[in-house]
């Protein structure tokens, strides 16, 4: 079936999440992310990524009900994903925390909500309070963020729930084939962040050949072996153009060449910082 801006991944326990969003990480409030959201809602994306840390959920809500009311969409046909934050981690302040999400965001219910890094020693207390958002319905998916092969071990031996997602920074320098078989195996859903290693990737030389090969840039050809790897992706952008040229990775597909030429680059290289030697 030809994937397209809108298709989703079934998550494990049925809702449908998109292949592909927005996302706001370090986007202020103000007319930068309030265009950029309406833009790419315009455009036909239709899922947004933010988090309790970036101090723009407020921003976020008020963006996605005007992109709304003006493109005649109803809520459900959008999926909004926030995350709680490490200082608000633990049972009682994870509930708290969300319920301040939400209030900024202005909505009712949420239908992603990650543990946005593992604090040892608290994230199995704030997984059951996502467990307990879940199951009152607050929520349509709940899932992890930055979560290794061992923090996932570690969680589902206690969670009566299994994290339907695990977001983490993915890339060609990054490919996490560990984390990727270990997802496709117990049935989560893996998420890129930093798909594009905050531009680092541009002109690397293997990738501007593929990107030529195929009339696309070096962005869309990274985004497209995102989506062949089973990867749900978010890039930032704050430009029309580039939200527009991100989601244009619909319309061709890399050969199986190039896919493991694009494997070959991996280096375990991050730009974020490493799950397991955080402090913050």
């Amino acid at each position: 079936m030809k994937l397209h801006l809108q298709s989703t991944t079934k998550l494990a326990n049925g809702v449908e999440m998109p292949w592909f969003g927005l996302g706001v990480f370090k986007v202020e409030e103000g007319e930068d992310l309030s265009a950029a959201i309406k833009a790419a809602i315009k455009h036909g994306y239709r899922s947004i990524d933010t988090a309790a840390i970036y101090g723009n959920e407020s921003g976020v809500g008020q963006a996605i009900h005007e992109a709304l009311e003006e493109n005649g969409l109803a809520r459900e046909e959008l999926f909004v994903t926030s995350k709680v934050w490490n200082e608000d981690q633990g049972y009682e302040e994870t509930l708290a925390a969300f319920d301040t999400s939400l209030s900024k965001l202005g909505l009712d219910v949420l239908d992603l909500y990650l543990i946005h890094w593992p604090v040892a020693g608290k994230y199995k207390d704030t997984w059951r309070a996502l467990e307990k958002l879940y199951k009152d319905g607050r929520v349509r998916a709940i899932g992890v963020s930055n979560f290794h092969v061992h923090h996932l071990q570690d969680m589902l031996a206690t969670a009566e729930i299994k994290p339907m997602v695990d977001q983490v920074e993915f890339h060609p320098y990054l490919a996490q084939n560990d984390l990727l078989a270990f997802t496709k195996e117990h049935g989560i859903q893996l998420e890129a962040w930093s798909p594009l290693m905050q531009g680092e990737l541009l002109n690397q030389p293997v990738l501007q050949e593929i990107a030529a090969n195929h009339g696309k840039s070096v962005a869309q050809v990274i985004l497209r072996w995102d989506l062949q790897k089973g990867v749900v992706t978010i890039p930032k952008s704050i430009k029309e153009h580039r939200i527009i040229e991100n989601a244009s990775i619909f319309d061709f597909e890399l050969s199986r060449e190039d896919m493991e030429r694009i494997d070959a680059l991996n280096q375990d290289r991050r730009v974020g910082p490493d799950p397991d030697n955080f402090d913050f």
